[in-house]
C-alpha cells in the first residue's frame, strides 16, 4: 500500500503582467498536474483555466475503481477549450498546453499535450517522461523515420499541439508503475527553460517535503530572471 504527499507553487515571474499558469492538485483524488496558457495568442488564462477545470470535472466523476480514459478526458478538455476561444477570440483562438497525472492503483498516468513537463526519479535515476510537441522534436522524428524535414531556428521551440486546436488531437498517454520512494514534477517551460535537467533532479530529490522541493524551483526560476510563469507540482510516493 503506497501514500502520496504533494504540493504545489506558481508564480508570474518578473516580466509577464498575468499569470497564465494553472495547476491541479487533489490528493485526495490523487491527480496532479499544470497548463500553460500559450503566448502570443490571447486568453492564455482563460485556456489554462478551462482545461484544468475540465479535467478536473472528468476526473471527480468517475468511480474510485474506475480506471480514466486519459485520451478522451484530454479531447474534451480540447473542445471546451475550442469553444470557449470563440468567445474570448474568434479570429485566434486560445490554447494551452496540458500535462497531468493521475494515480489509479499501483500506477500513475499520464496525460500530456505540449512543452509541459512530467519528471520522475527513483533510486538516484531522474527519467523525462514526456516529450516536447515542438517543431524541433517533430523534425527529429521525421529524420528518423528517413524523411526531410527542416526548421528555422527561431522556430525551434513552437508547439505543433496544445489544448485549443481546432484539428483532431493527438494525446501521448503515459502508464508509470509506482514505487515507495518515487517523486514526480510536473513543471511548466517557466521552469525548465531556466533550471537544467541536472539541477531539477538534484532539486527533487534534496528535500524531505513536496513543499520545500517547488518553492526551491519556483524561486530559483524567478531568482534567474523570471522572464515567464514558473510553475511546479511536486508528488512524493511513500510507503504506509
Amino acid at each position: 500500500m503506497l501514500s502520496l504527499r504533494a504540493a504545489a507553487l506558481t508564480d508570474i515571474g518578473r516580466i509577464r503582467h498575468e499569470n497564465e499558469d494553472r495547476f491541479l492538485l487533489n490528493e485526495t483524488s490523487r491527480f496532479f498536474g499544470i497548463a500553460d496558457g500559450v503566448g502570443g495568442l490571447p486568453g492564455g488564462a482563460e485556456a489554462a483555466q478551462g482545461a484544468v477545470d475540465q479535467i478536473e470535472a472528468g476526473l471527480l466523476a468517475r468511480s474510485a475503481d474506475e480506471e480514466p480514459d486519459l485520451a478522451t478526458l484530454t479531447r474534451a478538455a480540447n473542445d471546451a477549450v475550442v469553444a470557449l476561444g470563440r468567445k474570448v477570440s474568434s479570429a485566434m483562438g486560445i490554447g494551452t498546453t496540458l500535462t497531468f497525472g493521475c494515480i489509479q492503483k499501483d500506477t500513475m498516468l499520464i496525460g500530456h499535450v505540449g512543452d509541459s513537463r512530467c519528471y520522475t526519479t527513483r533510486k538516484g535515476e531522474f527519467i523525462r517522461l514526456t516529450e516536447d510537441h515542438s517543431v524541433e522534436n517533430d523534425a527529429r522524428r521525421a529524420r528518423e523515420r528517413g524523411e526531410m524535414a527542416y526548421y528555422h531556428e527561431s522556430n525551434r521551440n513552437a508547439l505543433t499541439r496544445c489544448i485549443g486546436q481546432p484539428t483532431p488531437l493527438d494525446v501521448d498517454v503515459i502508464r508509470r508503475p509506482l514505487a515507495a520512494g518515487d517523486r514526480f514534477l510536473f513543471c511548466t517551460d517557466g521552469v525548465t527553460r531556466l533550471i537544467p535537467e541536472s539541477e531539477l533532479a538534484s532539486l527533487l530529490t534534496k528535500y524531505e517535503d513536496p513543499e520545500s522541493t517547488v518553492k526551491d524551483m519556483v524561486m530559483l526560476a524567478v531568482r534567474r530572471g523570471g522572464p515567464d510563469n514558473a510553475t511546479a507540482v511536486a508528488v512524493f510516493i511513500d510507503a504506509v
